[in-house]
């Protein structure tokens, strides 16, 4: 799905109000999955997922997540089979063992069973026929809850209620309290953990010139304040939906006004895995990392509770 995020999701306006009959469907979807009988493995697992429609960092912290826990365990990363993500595909697939399976459930029977597998889900928090050890989920500190309601009305995939039903919130970002007060208010005793980005190849950069920035991701605004953060010059943006997949007539369109206003090109290190098939395309791209802040804490509580 090509997805530019509607601007009327981070606050309520005419628009929400006439959509909102709309998330009675959403309610009924969500009722029908929870009388999903649930399915318990006896292999440790762990869903990174989020209720805000993307851009809330899930995959990086199952990035960071395997590095905290490869060497006590072998981890298996499953992430469910789209066709317009191979930009997540290919970066999971550089950092661990990848399943791509159309079935969580039957991704599974990959996985030998053994105390020392681990898998790690990216995304399937809203996938009731699974029981996971540890469910945590990702919120951005830039788009917080949006306005709140569920889609179509708003980004929530699930009502914030929900949140009862999980262990711990990640929040990606500055600290947030109003939005750490509103998770608090639906499960006073949800672990609430956080981190921020930071950028690894700051020196191939050169900071004396001006850029063009381009991105297909969920949250471009985490990106563009990453750059500013690091001092690099963004003289020109241009955005692109989420998971976008990249045609020759756009990257002409890149190099063009590069040109024309002799810009350096940049752009994310998941968008690269989809351009770096085009020939003559001379792009730098960020490698990023994920700093957790309490990090002994939050090593503590996901070994404590596997």
């Amino acid at each position: 799905m090509k997805l530019f995020k509607p601007k009327f999701w981070d606050k309520n306006n005419i628009i929400v109000f006439i959509l909102w009959p709309l998330t009675l469907i959403t309610r009924l979807i969500i009722l029908i999955k929870n009388y999903k009988t649930s399915h318990k493995t006896n292999i440790k697992s762990i869903c990174v997922g989020n209720i805000y429609l993307g851009g809330t960092g899930k995959t990086q912290l199952v990035i960071k997540l395997n590095e905290i826990l490869k060497k006590k365990y072998k981890i298996f990363i499953i992430k469910k089979y789209y066709k317009n993500q191979i930009d997540e595909q290919k970066l999971l697939s550089k950092k661990a063992n990848l399943i791509l399976p159309k079935n969580r459930i039957f991704s599974l029977n990959k996985i030998k069973n053994s105390k020392k597998n681990l898998a790690i889900f990216d995304d399937g928090l809203q996938d009731k026929s699974l029981s996971y050890d540890l469910s945590i989920v990702c919120f951005s500190s830039i788009t917080g809850i949006g306005n709140g309601k569920l889609l179509p009305a708003g980004p929530l995939r699930e009502s914030l209620s929900k949140l009862s039903d999980y262990s711990a919130v990640f929040i990606n970002g500055k600290k947030y309290k109003y939005l750490e007060n509103k998770i608090k208010k639906y499960n006073k005793n949800i672990k609430i953990f956080s981190g921020k980005y930071f950028l690894k190849n700051k020196n191939n950069f050169d900071l004396k010139s001006k850029y063009l920035v381009f991105c297909g991701i969920g949250t471009p605004e985490s990106f563009f304040k990453l750059l500013k953060e690091n001092k690099i010059k963004i003289e020109k943006k241009i955005i692109y939906p989420d998971h976008y997949n990249y045609k020759f007539s756009d990257i002409d369109k890149i190099k063009k006004i590069a040109k024309e206003n002799k810009l350096k090109i940049l752009t994310t290190e998941k968008d690269f895995t989809k351009i770096n098939k085009f020939n003559n395309f001379n792009v730098k791209f960020t490698n990023i990392d994920l700093y957790i802040n309490n990090y002994k804490s939050f090593k503590k509580f996901i070994i404590n509770n596997l």
